[in-house]
C-alpha cells in the first residue's frame, strides 16, 4: 500500500513488463512539487510515470487587478508610451490586459504597446504577447534578466522609456541597471507572491528533504526557492547539504535555477521551459542514480522508496529501505546491528534493527538476498 497526494491509501502493483513502459519510468521515486498554480498538472505528469508525489506549494500568486499601483503604471504607459516593453511572464501579461479591460483601458493600452519594441523573456511570455494580437521582436536564449539588460544596453536606450512587467516582485538590480544607462523605467506590478494559506505541507517537505525521504524536488519559479529556504529556518544548512547530494533538484528553466546555483547546488533543467520537458529531464536523470547489484543470483535495483528484484517493484517502508541502502553501500561486507542502528531514526534500539531486517526480507519476498552472519550482523551476498 502507498499513500497518494490526496492522502488516500491505494495498492501498488507493478509487474516486470510494466516497468518497461513509460508510465513506470519513475516507479519507486518520491518527488516534491513546490509550485502552486500548475501543481496538479505537474503532479499528474509525474504520477503518470509512476512517481509518488508530495505537493507542497512554496508560494501562491495574489492578483492585484484593483491595485492602485497597477492602475498608476497603466496610466503612466498611456501618458508616456513606452519605447520598449519587457514581458516577464505570460500570466502577468494576461493579467495586466484583463485588469485594463475592467478599467476600459484595454484597447488604448494595446495600441500603445503595439508601437513598442517588445521583449519576451520566455516562451510563455511570447505566447501571451501573441494571443493579445501583439508581436514580440526579441527573446533571450537563456531567459535571463542579464541577457535582457545586455541586449537593451547594446541597442542604446538612453532617453527611452522601458516598461517592465514585474515577475511577482520588483527586480531592483535590473531596474537600476537600465536606469544607469539613461533609460526611464516604468515598473508594472500585476501580481504578488504570498505565503501559502497552509504552510504545513512546505515544512513537511523540508523535513522529507533533510531526511532524504524524497528523491527529487521541482521548482517552477525562483521565488519558490527563496520561500523553501525561509521555511527551512535553522535547518537551512542541512537542507542545502541534501540538495547538493542525495536529492535531485529540477528547475523549469535557468532563471529558476539561478538562486540554487548560487548555493552551489547542482540543478538539472530542460532545454525548453515546459512542464512536460521538465518531467522528461527527471525521467532521464533519476534512474541513472539508481544503485544496481547482483545479489545471490538476483538482480537488485534500489530506487527511492522501492527495490526492484528481478524486474518486480517492491515498495518498502523507510526503515527497511534505510537498512537495505546501508547494506548495498558495502555489498558483501557484514554490518553489525550497531552499524545499522545508525541508519534508523534516533531513539531506535537493536530490536528495531531486527524488526527492520525482518520487514525488509518480507518486503523483498526473495530468500537469500539479506543474509544473517551469526553473532556478527547482516550482509548482501553480492
Amino acid at each position: 500500500m502507498t499513500t497518494d497526494r490526496t492522502g488516500e491509501k491505494r495498492k501498488t502493483v507493478i509487474t516486470a513488463s510494466a516497468l518497461t513502459e513509460p508510465t513506470a519510468s519513475l516507479s519507486g521515486y518520491t518527488i516534491g512539487v513546490t509550485s502552486d498554480r500548475r501543481r496538479d498538472e505537474l503532479a499528474g505528469l509525474l504520477e503518470h510515470r509512476g512517481a509518488r508525489v508530495v505537493i507542497a506549494p512554496a508560494l501562491r500568486i495574489v492578483p492585484i487587478a484593483d491595485d492602485a499601483e497597477l492602475r498608476a503604471a497603466t496610466r503612466a504607459c498611456l501618458e508616456t508610451p513606452p519605447d520598449i516593453l519587457l514581458v516577464n511572464t505570460g500570466i502577468g501579461m494576461r493579467g495586466w490586459l484583463e485588469a485594463a479591460e475592467g478599467w476600459g483601458l484595454a484597447e488604448p493600452l494595446r495600441v500603445v504597446l503595439s508601437r513598442a519594441y517588445l521583449v519576451a523573456r520566455g516562451p510563455k511570455a511570447r505566447a501571451a504577447i501573441r494571443s493579445a494580437g501583439l508581436h514580440d521582436q526579441w527573446s533571450p536564449e537563456g531567459e535571463s534578466y542579464e541577457e535582457v539588460v545586455e541586449h537593451l544596453t547594446a541597442r542604446g536606450i538612453a532617453g527611452l522609456t522601458v516598461a517592465m512587467q514585474l515577475h511577482g516582485e520588483s527586480q531592483p538590480e535590473y531596474t537600476e541597471a537600465l536606469r544607469s544607462t539613461g533609460a526611464r523605467v516604468i515598473e508594472v506590478p500585476v501580481y504578488r507572491w504570498a505565503p501559502p494559506v497552509d504552510p504545513a505541507p512546505l515544512h513537511r517537505l523540508v523535513d522529507l528533504i533533510t531526511s532524504r525521504l524524497v528523491d527529487a524536488v521541482t521548482f517552477t519559479s525562483a521565488p519558490a526557492v527563496a520561500a523553501l529556504l525561509r521555511a527551512a529556518g535553522p535547518s537551512t544548512d542541512t537542507l542545502l547539504e541534501a540538495l547538493r547530494g542525495d536529492v535531485l533538484t529540477a528547475c523549469v528553466g535557468p532563471v529558476t535555477a539561478a538562486p540554487l546555483r548560487r548555493h552551489d547546488i547542482p540543478v538539472v533543467t530542460p532545454a525548453r521551459a515546459r512542464l512536460s520537458a521538465l518531467v522528461r529531464t527527471i525521467v532521464d536523470e533519476l534512474p541513472q542514480r539508481a544503485m544496481k547489484l547482483e545479489v545471490a543470483g538476483h538482480s537488485l535495483v534500489l530506487r527511492g522508496h522501492a527495490a526492484i528484484v528481478d524486474g518486480d517493484l517492491k515498495p518498502l517502508a523507510p526503515a527497511p529501505m534505510a537498512v537495505l541502502r546501508a547494506l548495498a553501500a558495502t555489498p558483501g561486507r557484514v554490518l553489525s546491528r550497531a552499524a545499522l542502528l545508525r541508519t534508523l531514526p534516533r531513539g531506535a534500539d537493536e530490536h528495531a534493527v531486527e524488526m527492520a531486517v525482518a520487514r525488509l526480507r518480507a518486503g523483498l519476498g526473495t530468500p537469500g538476498v539479506v543474509q544473517t552472519v551469526v553473532k556478527r550482523g547482516y550482509r548482501l551476498p553480492a
